[in-house]
């Protein structure tokens, strides 16, 4: 069923990734991953809790191609932790393109995670590290905090949104993807792969319009 009503008290934003190298111009640019910082500011207003996740690879990261000789952007190889797509250098620590969009309203965050900052191993999810068994910490601070529900937006809707999403199915959180304040990669087939596995673990795309706030704040 398609959730209809923002609960305050226990419903939480999670805003991912809207830094400047997934945006036009970026290292690694999302096609119009800029696009997501309207309704992403839009819907802050919406939450009274609000998660953000940052992007933090140091230089040299093991997930970038220029750490593997020979290998190119967007090439497939096998890490201790399984697969992983070699991505351009990005995101990478003090750098503007790790900057968060300028016109993202950071004001509304109560948290903001960095994710990735381990060199040997990337960090698509919000929950988990790429080896799906090291986590971030984020499940034990929404738990802590009463929160039940995520709501999830930004970038990319086939990586690091998909998988936050997964993980919070599987960390007993009810997720909820907001497609119209997402934008994808799509590498392969990865947006439709992406839509595929969010439908078969029952979480749900829906658009910003679609929610409907309560009258009473909690």
């Amino acid at each position: 069923m398609i959730p209809r009503a923002l609960d305050r008290a226990t419903d939480v934003l999670l805003v991912v990734d809207v830094q400047n190298d997934f945006c036009s111009g970026g290292r690694l640019a999302v096609p119009g991953g800029e696009a997501v910082v309207r309704p992403a500011d839009h819907l802050m207003t919406r939450f009274d809790h609000v998660v953000l996740t940052q992007d933090w690879h140091p230089a040299g990261h093991l997930s970038f191609a220029s750490a593997h000789p020979g290998r190119r952007p967007y090439e497939t190889v096998d890490l201790d932790y399984g697969p992983q797509i070699l991505w351009p250098d990005h995101c990478v620590q003090g750098t503007p393109g790790a900057d968060f969009h300028s016109d993202l309203n950071l004001v509304r965050a109560e948290l903001v995670l960095r994710k990735g900052f381990d060199r040997r191993i990337d960090s698509y999810s919000a929950f988990f590290e790429n080896d799906r068994t090291t986590a971030t910490g984020l499940a034990g601070y929404l738990r802590d905090r009463g929160l039940r529900r995520v709501f999830l937006a930004g970038l990319a809707f086939d990586f690091c949104v998909l998988w936050s999403a997964e993980d919070a199915c599987r960390q007993d959180f009810a997720a909820v993807v907001i497609e119209d304040a997402c934008r994808a990669l799509d590498i392969d087939g990865s947006q439709a792969e992406a839509r595929r596995r969010l439908a078969a673990a029952g979480i749900p795309c829906i658009a910003s319009g679609d929610l409907a706030d309560r009258a009473v704040r909690a």
